[in-house]
């Protein structure tokens, strides 16, 4: 099945003028529910998009921010309270966060972001017709996993084992996790796996990472560590350890390299389907947007500093070099 054809006349759908008596007599409330981290460019993203289409915060709205900084367990009750502050809408960013904002609520209308499939999920009901009170943006971010471990072993030939970090109490995680052991044992590569379920057990698996017990880190797709993602980053640099990121905002701050699209671009696509359900569009009958066009960025600092030559093969297909 072609999701590409679930889109077609969404920019028609998503265009329709404001109405501008409503702006000037109602100021709308928008919860947003992330974990932090990068996650907080998808929010600037939404600002952005939003003011582009007549929807500026102070003014036409008013954003209430749940940062539950990469703890999974508050989700829940951070959309429990948003929904009793009878916002208007919950913007949810990330598939677990969405599964959990979804389960905590019964009425208040979704706009997420996901990347695993909203369908496989059980957010919504098919791509075309959503269904229900949710709508929004799929990204493919876990299906990435498997180009993600092919373009780590092409950036640093030597890989032979790559370690994971992943919480089990995830479901995407868990889903990107069985793309990764299908992709190592393709590409011949060792994962050396470490779950966690907490930002501290994720520190602790770190500060005990041997020098030599791996030769780089992967990425499984997994907001925890999405939103201490820097963690990770400076404990590759710190042990010379090629590491891909998740997005492409990692590799601004020292990630080797990422293959994927900005979480402030996401946001900004956000931002049209938040406007047409502020202006009374039932989600459900929003299409769901598929990503389609991803980047691959590569950091030459981070490699200079940990010692990696990258071959110029790889090199020439970037699409964003940071020197």
């Amino acid at each position: 099945m072609n999701r590409r054809a679930f889109v077609t006349g969404l920019g028609a759908v998503l265009v329709a003028p404001l109405a501008t008596e409503a702006q000037r007599t109602y100021v709308y409330r928008v919860g947003l529910v992330h974990q932090g981290g990068t996650y907080s460019e998808t929010v600037e993203g939404l600002r952005e998009g939003l003011k582009e289409l007549g929807l500026e915060e102070g003014k036409q709205l008013v954003f209430d921010v749940r940062d539950t900084k990469g703890d999974l367990k508050t989700v829940e009750a951070a959309a429990k309270s948003l929904e009793a502050a009878n916002v208007d809408l919950i913007v949810s960013i990330a598939s677990s966060t969405t599964v959990a904002v979804k389960r905590a609520t019964r009425r208040v209308r979704i706009v997420f972001y996901a990347g695993t499939d909203p369908v496989k999920l059980g957010l919504v009901e098919s791509f075309r017709h959503p269904g229900g009170r949710l709508t929004g943006v799929y990204g493919q971010y876990t299906d990435l996993t498997a180009k993600r471990l092919e373009l780590l072993t092409q950036l640093a030939p030597g890989l032979r084992r790559a370690l994971v970090l992943y919480n089990p109490e995830n479901v995407a995680a868990l889903r990107s996790l069985a793309i990764a052991r299908d992709a190592a044992r393709r590409l011949k590569v060792t994962l050396i796996e470490r779950p966690f379920t907490s930002v501290g057990e994720l520190r602790a698996v770190l500060r005990t990472l041997r020098p030599g017990e791996v030769d780089g880190i992967g990425y499984v797709a997994d907001a925890t560590l999405t939103s201490h993602a820097k963690e990770v980053i400076d404990a590759a640099i710190a042990m010379k350890l090629p590491m891909m990121a998740g997005d492409l905002d990692n590799v601004a701050v020292g990630a080797l390299a990422s293959y994927a699209e900005s979480y402030r671009t996401i946001g900004r696509q956000l931002a049209k389907y938040v406007q047409r359900v502020l202006l009374g569009v039932t989600p459900g009958e929003l299409p769901i947007e598929q990503l389609e066009q991803f980047h691959f960025a590569i950091n030459l600092k981070t490699a200079k500093t940990i010692g990696l030559t990258i071959p110029p093969s790889v090199l020439a297909r970037a699409d964003q070099i940071i020197e």
